[in-house]
């Protein structure tokens, strides 16, 4: 009876490839890119671990404080975000009294805004930002960071 090879993605043998790191890096743009995603969330996760938010409730405050007021869509849109992500990411946010929800225009439109406790909020964790900020940068380099952050901007311009 003949072997059942099983395919991994970095060959097909009759058994799995070990990765020579602990990541699979196939040369895939998306999978990288989303690979490098989770590991800079966790950086900067760590950094706010003391605080009860994670990095991404941090941003949506940032770009929302940035930009208030703002409908569910035009938030979404900036944090390039679908709906249902963000709506998760607000939940806790509205519940401890950091985002107020404002009627619309119309009854489909609700705004949305920070309240002075989520300014207040917002301004204790900047330090704490620009402290993953700065550990980033001293990993990475501060011209080879400029330059991602460049790059992904562009990305993320010419695919929305």
């Amino acid at each position: 009876m003949t072997p059942v090879r099983k395919y991994t993605l970095t060959s097909w043998e009759g058994r799995p490839a070990v990765p020579e790191r602990s990541y699979i890096a196939v040369p895939c743009h998306c999978l990288t890119m989303r690979q490098a995603s989770r590991q800079v969330t966790q950086l900067y996760d760590q950094h706010f671990a003391p605080t009860r938010l994670r990095v991404t409730q941090y941003s949506v405050l940032r770009v929302l404080g940035r930009n208030e007021p703002l409908s569910m869509q035009g938030l979404a849109d900036l944090m390039v975000m679908d709906r249902t992500t963000l709506s998760r990411a607000l939940r806790p946010l509205e519940r401890d009294g950091l985002v107020s929800v404002a009627q619309g225009r119309d009854a489909r439109t609700r705004l949305l805004s920070l309240t002075q406790a989520g300014h207040d909020l917002l301004d204790e964790l900047a330090p704490i930002w620009s402290r993953a900020q700065a550990e980033f940068e001293t990993r990475f380099g501060s011209d080879e960071t400029r330059d991602l952050r460049g790059m992904l901007s562009r990305v993320v311009s010419q695919i929305a």
